[in-house]
């Protein structure tokens, strides 16, 4: 990656938030520093109240301030001032963490459910064979789709991400990832109908 040249600030004069996110677009660090500098404490206090766990916070703060890096040229000085725009996207970025520790812990519980009537349950070899082979052809079915719309799908069920969070991890636009996911999914239904 080629790093533009650029000149640092005058001597005592404090950059504005527009001028920050100009010379973050052309890659320049410092002024991602200066940026994190004077509002990483707020942003961080922000999270945390919604986080409710320091390291988590400090991770979402990370991942914020990462996400201005990768996309400075979002952030448009004629809608409004940078602050607004950076709590927004912090407080985005800690509901959806919330909402991925939830599914998680769900998804935990509805596993540890489903262990004890397993056990008391006789034995189904033919059930079992029979899952076995549908899941066998699940996995084909996913191996056919095209390599994004699967990674979206498996972001989104086996990782537990946000739709959001997917287009943001694969630098893809939102309605994209939802287009991909809702069209595996009917896909991998179709599929999986005409095969039982």
């Amino acid at each position: 990656m080629l790093l533009a040249v650029v000149q640092p600030w005058p001597e005592g004069k404090q950059p504005t938030d527009s001028a920050l996110m100009e010379r973050i677009l052309q890659r320049d660090s410092t002024a991602l520093e200066t940026l994190y500098d004077r509002y990483g404490r707020p942003v961080y206090s922000l999270v945390l109240r919604i986080a409710q766990h320091p390291s988590s916070a400090e991770e979402i703060v990370q991942d914020v301030f990462l996400q201005v890096w990768r996309r400075a040229d979002r952030f448009q000085a004629a809608r409004g001032p940078l602050e607004p725009w950076l709590f927004t996207m912090a407080r985005n970025r800690a509901l959806d963490h919330l909402r991925l520790k939830r599914e998680k812990q769900r998804r935990r519980e509805d596993s540890d459910s489903d262990v004890f009537p397993t056990a008391v349950v006789r034995p189904d070899p033919e059930g079992e064979i029979d899952r076995s082979r549908r899941a066998e052809k699940v996995r084909a079915l996913m191996r056919s789709l095209p390599e994004a719309q699967r990674r979206a799908i498996e972001l989104a069920f086996f990782e537990g991400m946000s739709h959001s969070e997917i287009a943001a991890s694969m630098g893809e636009a939102l309605g994209t990832v939802k287009s991909w996911i809702r069209g595996g999914l009917l896909k991998l239904r179709e599929s999986l109908g005409e095969a039982t």
